[in-house]
């Protein structure tokens, strides 16, 4: 373990090696992202074609949150013991597989066959999670936030290539006759492939890279070894070190609030005769919000530190969680689903730098499927329950719902102790 010592700014730019490895997997997490996007398109819709019922629309995003629950912690001791390359493999192979099964739960039509697709593609969801470890692996601490922006931004492009999915599948339904929905499933796996060679070609390993930042950029000096304070190792010490506590709260609140908001929107727009086309739209302008300014948060992140950010972000969902439900217009529910993805992107970056600063390579995989292993939990509730409020009490309710939830780790927000940016009060950090 190292001590949680700020270290200068790099005065360097980027390594050309580090610049080659973040454009990879900036370009695969494009790739993969776009599944996530068609999975919150679809899936509320795909669940009332099946059943015939809005009552379960929330169904497809619990299954997700489940998978994300049950995969997390171990995808994340698998890139702890054998590299971060692995766990991208083993998501883009999930996303394959999940993809096609949801377009034969269609053809068919089978809703069991689509609960298996969900719960498939949710894996792959939750390992592709581990490339924001992968990310920050390759950055020094100054810069750590910064890296992860770089990587994250890439899902932007991912929201495009959805959009172009569906824009290519409505085509193909005029064409063949077959349901959209279903083309644009058996699409993805094309689109999968360019990101199995693109994994293939980042190289070293980022873990690697973590344990000799000396080697990668000349300019770093890692501080002296000391004897550990902190917690290492497991689950169990991971939960109760004070620094990431705060940051699992945030992060489990934010995904909360967004993964309801998220799955119920396009049901509603589907029932105020919007088309898949508009929704998908407004789905790419909230996962812009996500993804699009996470440089600039990541800067920020390191510059302001990352406790500041996490207040804004989950400030920031909360107004926009409030503002989806309250008028029926497109643009301002979008506008609403915006603020909950730009809120979510703070909290994103902030909370993963925060369990990376405070963690060594070699548990940082595990650091971070815990975060995701408790996101995945909350995840498994919301939608479904969102869906059965939708059905009662309207979309208000809803965002009412989500608001508090955004609200609640406020209170404990304040036992954070950032003394600058990187550095925590009675904790130690790796490199």
């Amino acid at each position: 373990m190292r001590p949680n010592i700020k270290e200068p700014a790099l005065e360097q730019g980027i390594p050309p090696l580090i610049r080659r490895n973040t454009i990879y997997l900036a370009l695969t997490q494009a790739l993969q992202g776009s599944t996530g996007q068609l999975a919150v398109t679809f899936g509320a819709v795909m669940v009332l074609q099946l059943l015939g019922s809005a009552s379960l629309a929330g169904i497809g995003g619990s299954i997700i949150g489940l998978s994300r629950f049950a995969v997390s912690y171990p995808i994340g001791k698998l890139t702890d013991a054998y590299g971060r390359r692995v766990g991208a493999f083993v998501a883009l192979v999930f996303g394959m597989v999940g993809s096609i099964l949801l377009g034969v739960s269609i053809v068919l039509p089978s809703f069991p066959i689509f609960l298996v697709g969900m719960l498939i593609l949710g894996l792959g969801t939750g390992a592709a999670m581990q490339m924001r470890v992968a990310a920050a692996d390759m950055y020094p601490p100054d810069r750590r936030a910064e890296g992860l922006g770089y990587v994250l931004t890439g899902s932007v492009a991912g929201a495009v290539i959805a959009t172009v999915l569906v824009v290519v599948a409505e085509l193909g339904a005029g064409w063949t006759g077959t349901d959209v929905k279903s083309i644009a499933w058996f699409i993805v796996p094309l689109v999968l492939i360019p990101a199995v060679i693109l994994v293939q070609r980042v190289r070293p390993d980022p873990k690697v890279i973590a344990e000799n930042l000396e080697r990668y950029w000349p300019s770093y000096r890692s501080p002296p070894t000391v004897a550990a304070t902190g917690p290492t190792g497991d689950f169990r010490t991971f939960i109760r070190h004070k620094p990431k506590q705060v940051a699992y709260a945030c992060y489990t609140a934010a995904q909360g609030t967004m993964s309801m908001m998220m799955v119920m929107t396009p049901l509603v727009m589907v029932e105020n005769d919007h088309t898949l086309y508009a929704i998908s739209i407004a789905i790419s302008i909230h996962v812009a919000g996500m993804y699009a300014f996470s440089i600039p948060i990541g800067r920020l992140a390191d510059r302001i530190g990352r406790r500041i950010l996490l207040g804004a972000g989950l400030g920031i969902q909360v107004v926009g969680a409030i503002l989806v439900p309250v008028s029926p217009y497109y643009w301002i529910i979008t506008l609403g689903l915006f603020l909950v993805g730009l809120g979510w992107s703070a909290v994103n970056v902030s909370s993963t730098a925060i369990l990376v600063d405070t963690s060594t390579p070699e548990e940082r995989g595990r650091a971070v499927g815990t975060n995701d292993m408790l996101a995945g939990a909350i995840t498994v509730g919301t939608p479904f329950i969102g869906g059965l409020v939708v059905a009662s009490m309207g979309l208000m309710a809803v965002g009412l719902a989500g608001a508090a939830l955004a609200l609640a780790p406020m209170f404990v927000l304040g036992r954070l102790r950032e003394l600058s940016p990187g550095r925590y009060e009675a904790t130690t950090v790796a490199r």
